[in-house]
């Protein structure tokens, strides 16, 4: 086993209102200090969904921060789920 073997993805849907206060660019801000990789985009029925890779404790921070996220938002639930680490993300940022 490798370095990767602690490494695990994580999928998470948000629901509220999280589109156009900001969110995006908070989740992006707080993945890359977490060091994580993946990518954030609004959703067309009005959700944010998160696609993130990095160390399990590190993706359990970020799912905590997602439950509330940042002032403007107003968080009603977190649908998620964790996976295999696939390593196919360079950074984190927005995908469309």
């Amino acid at each position: 086993m490798g370095p990767d073997r602690d490494k695990k993805s994580l999928h998470a849907r948000v629901h509220g209102m999280v589109q156009g206060v900001g969110f995006r660019y908070s989740t992006i801000t707080r993945a890359r200090r977490l060091g994580l990789t993946g990518f954030v985009r609004n959703a067309p029925d009005g959700t944010v969904e998160v696609l993130a890779e990095g160390a399990k404790n590190d993706l359990d921070e970020l799912l905590g921060w997602l439950r509330s996220g940042p002032p403007a938002a107003r968080v009603r639930e977190v649908d998620h789920r964790f996976g295999e680490h696939s390593g196919r993300y360079a950074g984190f940022g927005v995908e469309s």
